[in-house]
């Protein structure tokens, strides 16, 4: 029978195998992995070219999102990294002459390599997991990227584990027993880690912080929105663009400000007192009575009380009747309480203030300063622009009224307050 072609290869292959093994004995393998790791490149370069680019022509053209994300974490291009290692792990084995010792090296490395890349693969998969998954509108409330760190973490540590043991070509279990006695230092190197995954779960499951919640921190800095929340820190961009980050653990045992309940109760309270001089409040005239009830929001106020001063008053006059009755014994109005009650009926109309929410016109303890009329109510939106708009606004207006009530807004003498004085004594003197 006559040869085939492969036996004609072969016998034209034997000469070349001699005559570079009769110039040197190590030329026929170092040839053979030289080719091979030729091979294995060009193998690498193909598959990257081929299975890399089909992969993201096929994302940009699919309507889904989780291919988009095995592209962006180069899950791809790094499951191509393994095909090079395989041919060389399979390839060794046919390259002549190769001395075991090298053969057995050369495959252990290989699979080492090779456990690597699809441990890499591995983490980066759930990266794109993670992607997907902060599209979805709960993630806004259940953010996993912490648990998602953490399992990357324990498959890094595996990863390496069985890579160690390929290249040493020793059982993994082998390998995992001398961890026994390495428990308190692990405990030290990944105290930090532990403390974070706990804290994690704590706020996970106890919903106190979300991605988008508003938070303050004063001991950190941080007064803004939660960006990101990892394993290890919480990312905090503040209103000034300036970024924060807060170990994630410190969120337990320390404590902050989340302003989600503002956020999710439409509306955000107003707290500001105006401060009004003790030395301007007194009673009001019945002119002054009339001139006010023209104000419509205190027509119903003024009438009402104007009854109820009236009877208390007259049974006042029964009792004093064998005498004349005091001034002293009667209830008057002040211009103090008639403008506290304008400002209520004023908000309770401003078409900006949510009915359905606290709403009070208070007075605080008089002090250095004055009598503090303060004003308590919530806005009926959240918007921190439109938010400082209405409350600017509210108090423009009462500040500007309360003149109208004979009061005066308290204020530390100034500049022009002592230069008045100074013009009027010097006047006097002259």
């Amino acid at each position: 029978m006559a040869p085939g072609p492969a036996d004609l290869h072969a016998l034209e292959t034997v000469p070349v195998l001699e005559k570079l093994a009769a110039i040197h004995p190590l030329l026929p393998p170092i040839v053979g992995l030289t080719l091979l790791a030729a091979g294995a490149v060009l193998a690498y370069a193909l598959a990257t070219r081929l299975l890399v680019s089909m992969a993201r022509a096929f994302a940009e053209r699919s309507p889904q999102k989780w291919d988009d994300a095995l592209v962006d974490q180069r899950v791809f291009s790094r499951l191509a990294q393994v095909l090079p290692a395989l041919i060389i792990y399979v390839g060794v084995g046919f390259v002549p002459d190769v001395p075991p010792a090298v053969g057995t090296l050369v495959r252990n490395v290989s699979m080492g390599y090779m456990v690597l890349m699809m441990t890499v693969a591995l983490t980066a998969t759930l990266s794109a997991a993670n992607q997907v998954y902060e599209h979805l509108p709960v993630s806004q409330m259940r953010p996993l990227k912490g648990f998602v760190q953490l399992a990357q973490i324990v498959i890094y540590v595996l990863g390496a584990i069985l890579a160690v043991a390929a290249v040493l070509d020793r059982s993994p279990l082998l390998l995992l027993s001398g961890f026994g006695a390495m428990t308190a230092i692990l405990l030290l190197v990944f105290k930090d880690t532990i403390l974070s995954l706990v804290a994690s779960v704590q706020l996970t499951a106890q919903d106190l912080l979300r991605v988008g919640d508003w938070i303050e921190m004063p001991q950190f800095g941080a007064d803004g929105d939660v960006i990101d929340v990892q394993l290890h820190t919480v990312k905090v961009q503040n209103w000034d663009k300036t970024i924060t980050t807060i170990p994630t653990h410190r969120l337990i045992t320390d404590s902050f400000k989340n302003w989600r309940g503002m956020s999710e109760s439409g509306g955000r309270r107003i707290k500001r007192a105006i401060n009004i001089d003790t030395s301007s409040i007194r009673f009001l005239s019945a002119g002054e009575a009339r001139e006010l009830a023209g104000i419509v929001v205190l027509r119903t106020y003024l009438r009402d009380k104007a009854l109820e001063l009236a009877d208390y008053n007259a049974a006042v006059a029964e009792d004093g009747a064998a005498g004349p009755v005091a001034v002293v014994n009667q209830r008057r109005l002040t211009n103090v309480g008639t403008f506290r009650a304008y400002a209520f009926n004023y908000l309770k109309k401003h078409p900006d203030i949510s009915p359905e929410m606290t709403l009070l016109v208070r007075q605080l303890s008089p002090g250095p300063e004055g009598l503090p009329v303060e004003i308590y109510c919530f806005t009926n939106t959240t918007e921190w622009g439109a938010y400082e708009n209405i409350q600017s606004d509210i108090f423009d207006h009462l500040l500007a009224i309360v003149p109208q009530f004979g009061l005066r807004v308290f204020q530390k003498p100034s500049g022009s307050d002592l230069s008045t004085l100074f013009t009027g004594d010097t006047a006097r003197r002259s």
